[in-house]
């Protein structure tokens, strides 16, 4: 990687992205955005925040939500 190129810290990233710094690490730790270890903390590319940038805001959806409410005596909505 070149020399000029910005790196930000958990905080930074976060703050950035509009985000809490716990969800950054989760990121991280699940390898959708990448990162370099430097001590205990970890650097990030600010080029690397547009890989997460547009992703959906929020859980995903159950795949089977009404098999779910139909499992639970419920209605399906």
């Amino acid at each position: 990687m070149s020399g000029n190129m910005k790196q930000l810290t958990t905080e930074e990233a976060a703050h950035a992205l509009g985000i809490t710094t716990s969800r950054v690490r989760q990121m991280i730790r699940a390898q959708q955005l990448p990162a370099t270890r430097f001590g205990k903390a970890h650097l990030i590319y600010e080029k690397d925040l547009e890989l997460v940038r547009e992703r959906p805001i929020g859980r995903p959806p159950k795949v089977d939500d009404k098999l779910s409410a139909k499992k639970r005596g419920r209605k399906a909505v």
